[in-house]
């Protein structure tokens, strides 16, 4: 069926299905999910596992390990990389993609299970995550109080505020951070142990055995079953004290205790807000979820959690990230109205009929409508790609609609009535605009070659642009010619003869010259591509300041978190003295590790150890940019801290030797500060980072020394320094096995005595108490106070088990003395590794590779075994580049492809090919021009302009081989003839593509930035093919067709009896 005959026969059909797609599509855009970026459902799983107390090497080797060997044997699996800390183990399992996630949760969960069977006693079974970098924070929950202790603001947090907060759809609450777990504390006192000849591990054996759990039952008395509770778990923390230690003496808990508190677990950590103790809940989206919806329900949700907590705790929402992705709404739609204006205005200064720009700029929002009703349908989310592809098919929808109406005008005058001028202008572009269509929908092919993120980046954004194409293309076919006849009035034709008089003597001239014409734009086309594409950056994505900045603080190794957080609270000091107070509208930070409570944190926010912080601050708008912020704190803050620190720890303790002031060194460097950048970062800890793994760790850590001096070298290269803490200071206990056996005593005693003095009972001898108050279980621990163990000598006088008459020390039975241990052992595949991490300031990411590739050689041949990786952005970006590349090619080759089907001929599917190069010329001379890189945006922008650029050259190779076929004398008056003809047509259809395009190069929206680097590689490579399809083309028909062609390929017969014979059969 002709869809333009049934259209002008049934016009009012037309209209009704029209008018049910825009409702359809309202209705669908009130219901489509909206959020920053499409699901990049990577194959990752993390394994989370806690051990409270255990050192890196012992969390390495005693634990992670296992699951590393186990996890081997899981289908799909492509490699497992580890972190170990004090008292957690983080691994991060990737798999192959395309492989089932469901079937490799499972199989890890088995995994899980047999390897446990292998480690030490007490190990608690570790969290199993499915954490898609699409899973990123899109604000954070903070709660504060004047009066209330962190650790009581915590136990709020996590039993009242978190349950109400997980509720919300589409939420994935970690526990709080900032505080410990409410915790029943018995803090021994080292003297009156002494006092007593008691050990520490006494202390927790006898809890073991006064405050044990029993299971109450139940009796049979006459008609009643009443149950029976026994006190064998005390109801208050003070009736602790009453627990004996050693009957015989009589001596009790209370009697070596100096306080059985309501309290805490030792603080590993704290969180900071505005430079003061909080707690904070990351609100984490599940990837499936809209960022807009979930950040509405938290907001919704906050006064009943308010109302569900004592006054004097306050709770409020920071660093909402939806923001961006409304100004990416308004900036998609100021866009669109934008460019829909242009493009009308393009199209009156061509056609001087208002009523024709009606048409052609009414095509643009039904069909962009009709693209969000397809999304929806197929399941796909309305996100920074989605958005940037719709805004980027207001500039290419034009072509269609615009086509056809201007053959319509130059069709008025050679028929009566305008019902026919608008079936013959239908019917001479209809197969071009098909063309066209089919060459811009071939860039989806590409999407085959692609994998992992860019294939989940580069697949919406291309279904949104050609779904806006078909539906541009359907209503150029059916309502264009409808509301054409009601609109465009039977008026004599505004014809440019001066205009096409000229062009006319100009490409008459070009083509004449052809020889020397076609090569030397060719040549000039393939010098520009080489000169301005040589100097083109590439990058990940387009930089994105929002105005906040993210940056992770190191102080010398070990520092205490008393002191790493007195370092931070003097850096926003400095911040605030240098941009000014009122500047600076909210910093939120964590300092020191994540309490092995609450291992699953570790998923949402690594932290290496003790000496390390974690700071976010948010500037005000227009204030200072986030790039001279970062550049601000990176010249001047660090060597400020250092003097800093050194001045404060001279003034805390005795005076500091010189060699101990060399070591005081802090390190800086910059993370992603927002949703964008996180996601875009592809989980990348760094865009630099360079890893060194081998079997021997003395081997790896020499050859990073010497990249790292190389790495040094190059001076767009900043904040570089180890992903690893390497030393970290260490009490170190020797025991004396023999002296040890010798006085009666078992290494195990000395370990047990050693426990509750530097960490607590709480993982090796669990122990509980439920208060009545609230129905919640808490436990109870027997500690050392942290603030007695300050020094060596206490070490050594802690007493042990006593096997005799005589009380044995420590220093009786080991030898104490400093020395180091790395504070953080990271594996990949088992192998063990040292990583340096650095940003790059100043110029693109390929560019600083390249230089890194020149000091990796500088560097060296590595040691036997040892295996040197480049990863970070650095990795991404290469593979990344690498499947676009392809991806590239292919469009290319499928547009060739569908041309040779079409004209039949390979000479005339090649014409339209010969626009590539100044397409390509073009992009490349746009994105110079505007400081561009090429990144995913720009590429993908690119691989697009080629499909788009295309249609012109289509409908000029049409038009000519027409006129060959109609009886031109040669190809070069058919080619004359036909950029004749179509000079108006192309020019004008080129320019409004291009004039819709113009706002979304600017981007000067909220959010426009991201998607400018698309919409300039779009607009350079149509401004190239137009200029290829008006100058370039005429020439190479010319050349390619000498003589008259009929274009004959048919191998039927011409026997028409015979075709009818074969027809009838």
């Amino acid at each position: 069926m002709n869809p333009i005959n049934f259209a002008l026969r049934r016009p009012v059909t037309i209209c009704v299905m029209v008018l049910g797609v825009i409702l359809a599509g309202l209705l669908s855009l009130s219901r489509i999910k909206i959020d920053i970026f499409p699901s990049l459902n990577l194959p990752v799983l993390y394994v989370c596992q806690p051990y409270g107390g255990m050192d890196p090497a012992q969390m390495e080797g005693l634990l992670a390990n296992y699951y590393e060997y186990h996890f081997l044997y899981i289908g799909g699996i492509h490699h497992v990389e580890s972190k170990n800390v004090q008292g957690v183990s983080l691994m991060k399992l990737y798999f192959h993609p395309g492989t089932d996630m469901a079937q490799a949760l499972a199989e890890t969960v088995g995994q899980v299970n047999r390897s446990r069977a292998f480690m030490p006693p007490g190990t608690v079974s570790p969290f199993i995550i499915r954490f898609d970098t699409g899973s990123v924070p899109v604000g954070y929950l903070v709660l504060s109080s004047e009066t209330k202790t962190i650790g009581q603001i915590q136990d709020q947090a996590l039993f009242k505020v978190r349950p109400m907060f997980a509720n919300i759809p589409g939420v994935s609450s970690p526990p709080p951070f900032g505080g410990n777990q409410r915790t029943v504390v018995i803090s021994v006192l080292p003297e009156r142990l002494r006092s007593y000849k008691l050990s520490p591990d006494a202390v927790v054996d006898a809890l073991s055995h006064g405050n044990s759990i029993s299971p109450s039952g139940a009796i049979r008395v006459q008609e009643k079953m009443p149950m029976v509770p026994v006190n064998s778990m005390v109801l208050q923390p003070s009736e602790l004290g009453s627990i004996p230690i050693d009957m015989n003496r009589k001596i009790f808990i209370r009697d070596v205790a100096g306080s059985i508190a309501d309290a805490s677990d030792i603080a590993t950590g704290y969180a900071l807000v505005n430079g003061k103790r909080a707690v904070y809940i990351l609100a984490t989206k599940r990837a499936d979820a809209s960022t807009l919806s979930v950040v509405q329900a938290i907001r919704e949700n906050i006064p009943k959690m308010q109302a569900a907590l004592p006054e004097d705790i306050k709770v409020r929402f920071e660093f909402d990230q939806s923001p961006l992705v409304v100004s990416a709404l308004e900036g998609v739609a100021f866009e669109a109205l934008l460019g829909a204006i242009l493009t009308g205005l393009m199209v009156l200064l061509f056609l001087r009929d208002w009523r024709s720009v009606i048409v052609v700029v009414l095509n643009i929002p039904i069909a962009l409508i009709a693209a969000v009703l397809s999304l929806f349908a197929c399941g796909y989310s309305l996100n920074l790609m989605t958005l940037g592809g719709l805004a980027l098919a207001v500039g290419i929808l034009v072509d269609e609609a615009t086509v056809e109406v201007e053959n319509i005008h130059s069709q008025i005058p050679r028929f009566g009535t305008i019902a026919e001028a608008v079936i013959r202008g239908n019917a001479d572009t209809a197969v071009p605009r098909f063309l066209a269509m089919l060459c811009v929908l071939s860039v989806f092919l590409s999407a085959a070659f692609l994998k992992g993120p860019a294939l989940a980046l580069f697949l919406p954004m291309a279904l949104a642009v050609g779904f806006a194409m078909i539906a541009s293309y359907i209503l150029s076919s059916t309502l264009v010619p409808v509301l054409s006849i009601w609109l465009i009035p039977k008026v004599q034709f505004h014809s440019d003869e001066k205009s096409n008089s000229t062009y006319g003597s100009l490409i008459r001239l070009i083509t004449g010259m052809r020889w020397i014409s076609l090569p030397l734009g060719l040549a000039l086309a393939i010098g520009l591509l080489w000169v301005a594409g040589s100097q083109t950056g590439t990058d990940l994505f387009p930089p994105v300041d929002n105005g906040q900045v993210q940056f992770r603080l190191r102080a010398p190794a070990g520092t205490r978190i008393e002191e790493t957080e007195a370092i931070v609270q003097e850096s926003l000091r400095w911040i605030k003295k240098e941009i000014g107070e009122e500047n600076l509208t909210l910093s939120l930070g964590y300092v020191g590790l994540v309490p092995p409570s609450y291992p699953i944190n570790c998923v949402y926010q690594w932290m290496g150890g003790p000496e390390e912080a974690l700071m976010r601050i948010a500037i005000k708008p227009k204030s200072i940019s986030g790039e001279k912020l970062k550049a601000l704190i990176r010249n001047g803050l660090v060597s400020y801290l250092e003097n800093w620190t050194d001045e404060r720890w001279k003034e805390l303790h005795h005076p500091i030797s010189k060699d101990r002031m060399a070591k005081t060194k802090i390190e800086l460097s910059f993370e992603a500060a927002d949703v964008v950048n996180e996601v875009m970062s592809f989980g990348a800890a760094a865009p630099v980072e360079v890893v060194v793994s081998g079997p021997k760790m003395a081997d790896n850590r020499a050859f990073a020394q010497t990249i790292r001096k190389s790495m040094e070298k190059i001076a767009v290269l900043k904040d570089i320094r180890y992903g690893q803490t390497l030393d970290y200071p260490t009490v170190d206990v020797k025991i004396d096995r023999e002296r040890a056996a010798l006085s009666g005593v078992h290494a195990d005693d000395v370990s047990k005595s050693l426990v509750a003095a530097t960490s607590s009972s709480r993982f090796t001898t669990p122990n509980y108490w439920r208060d009545p108050a609230n129905g919640i279980g808490y436990q109870v621990q027997v500690e050392i106070p942290q603030a007695i163990m300050n020094s060596t000598t206490e070490i050594e006088t802690i007493p042990i088990s006593q096997k005799g008459p005589e009380q044995r020390l420590l220093r009786d039975v080991a030898q104490v003395k400093a020395g180091t241990m790395p504070g953080e052992i990271d594996r990949y595949n088992m192998r063990r590794l040292v990583s340096i991490t650095a940003n790059v300031v100043g110029t693109d990411l390929g560019k600083a590779a390249k230089l890194l590739d020149a000091a990796l050689a500088e560097a060296g041949t590595p040691p036997t075994g040892v295996q040197v990786d480049v990863r970070g952005q650095i990795s991404i970006l290469k593979e990344l580049f690498s499947g676009l590349s392809l991806g590239l090619i292919l469009s290319m080759v499928a547009i060739f492809l569908i041309l040779l089907a079409y004209f039949q001929s390979i000479r005339l599917a090649l014409i339209p090919m010969l626009a590539l190069p100044f397409v390509l010329a073009g992009i490349a001379i746009t994105l110079k021009l505007t400081n561009t890189t090429l990144n995913l945006q720009s590429f993908m922008g690119s691989i697009m302009a080629i499909g788009v650029a295309t249609a012109n050259a289509i409908l000029l190779v049409s038009f000519a081989q027409k006129a060959m076929i109609e009886g031109a004398h040669s190809g070069y008056d058919a080619a004359t003839l036909a950029a004749t003809q179509r000079f108006r047509a192309i020019l004008m259809t080129g320019l409004a593509m291009m004039a819709g395009m113009i706002p979304m190069a600017l981007g000067n929206t909220s959010g426009g930035e991201q998607s400018a680097a698309l919409g300039r590689a779009v607009l350079g490579g149509i401004a190239g093919g137009l200029f290829a399809s008006l100058l370039m083309l005429a020439p190479a028909f010319a050349i390619l067709f000498p003589n008259p062609c009929s274009f004959k390929v048919s191998l039927a017969p011409e026997n028409k009896n015979l075709n009818k014979e074969t027809n009838d059969v």
